[in-house]
């Protein structure tokens, strides 16, 4: 296993989208670590094992954890667990829907409430109220995900796999030698599956480089968001839980393309409704660097200085800015 940073320091970075503007070999660079980097694409499906570019940015240092070839495996050979996992899918997608309708409609409200006017204080106590409810709504979606996920990962059926447990101890050992933890993008709802279905585990040690569904896929929760979205829900989305390697954080990739920025009410509603985290847009080119001591509580959450995030009256902001 790598030797600790100095004074036991955790260090996360979250990256803009690297399709077009590339940072991660740099960044890789700067953390002067040498050892293998365990490179986790998952969410890219079935392109998993199409490496070669990802590899190359990571100086050739990099691992394949092969985590959805490997999740594929193992229900490919025990009946009982892919039949479960079908099982946890199908609660997951229900429970998804129930959340849509009443997080649109709950969503509905609060705009419908700020777009009336009126003269007294009544208003403002029915946007707090109104704001409170899509909370509620929000806290109900994770409170069943959360039972969900735990009568899943509880089951005998996962718990006594041997062709699972074949494959987490391959992971864990790449995992475990590894000197850097690479999380690229692709589809969150299958990163965050294979992920935990194969119970990955980074040491709080490990840097870790994340970015686009990677950088969502460290924090909690999972926030998926597109205001230019031609059907469904419009709000955004609690999706899932995450990894809570950065608590208090919510990425937002290709914040730019995918959110009306302009829109001041529509963005401080979001920040609001997750008024005890930051929301930190990551385009092309952003670098976040998280670093705390192990043990510190929720300092490694603290936003760095510099960096950029949506305030309280719906603009991007500067983090330490004066």
């Amino acid at each position: 296993m790598p030797a600790d940073l100095p004074g036991h320091l955790v260090t996360t970075i979250l990256l803009g989208p690297q399709r077009f503007t590339t940072t991660v070999q740099a960044i890789l660079r700067s953390l002067d670590r040498e050892g293998p980097v365990a490179m986790i694409n998952a969410g890219w499906e079935e392109r998993e094992s199409e490496d070669a570019e990802l590899r190359g940015v990571l100086d050739d240092r990099g691992v394949n954890l092969s985590l959805y070839g490997r999740a594929v495996e193992a229900l490919g050979s025990d009946r009982d667990l892919r039949i479960a996992i079908r099982e946890h899918r199908t609660r997951h997608a229900e429970l998804r829907a129930f959340y849509g309708i009443r997080l649109q409609a709950a969503w509905d409200t609060v705009f419908a409430v700020m777009r009336r006017t009126s003269k007294d204080d009544i208003a403002a106590g029915a946007r707090r109220s109104a704001t409170q409810a899509l909370r509620d709504v929000d806290d109900w979606y994770a409170y069943e995900v959360a039972r969900i996920v735990e009568t899943t990962a509880t089951s005998e059926v996962v718990q006594s796999s041997e062709a699972l447990a074949r494959q987490r101890h391959e992971v864990a050992e790449i995992v475990s030698e590894a000197a850097v933890v690479a999380v690229a993008g692709g589809h969150v709802g299958i990163l965050m599956e294979t992920l935990r279905l194969l119970d990955v585990v980074i040491p709080v040690q490990t840097p870790v480089i994340a970015w686009s569904a990677g950088a969502m896929a460290v924090c909690d929760p999972v926030v998926l968001f597109h205001d230019f979205a031609p059907q469904g829900v419009t709000a955004p989305e609690v999706h899932d839980r995450g990894l809570g390697r950065l608590r208090g954080v919510i990425p937002l990739p290709h914040a730019r393309r995918r959110l009306a920025l302009e829109d001041r009410d529509r963005m401080a509603l979001f920040a609001h409704r997750f008024a005890t985290h930051r929301l930190v847009p990551l385009d092309d080119g952003t670098i976040v660097r998280f670093s705390g001591q192990v043990g510190a509580g929720d300092a490694a959450t603290v936003l760095p200085e510099g960096a950029r995030y949506v305030n309280s009256d719906g603009v991007v902001d500067t983090w330490g800015a004066a």
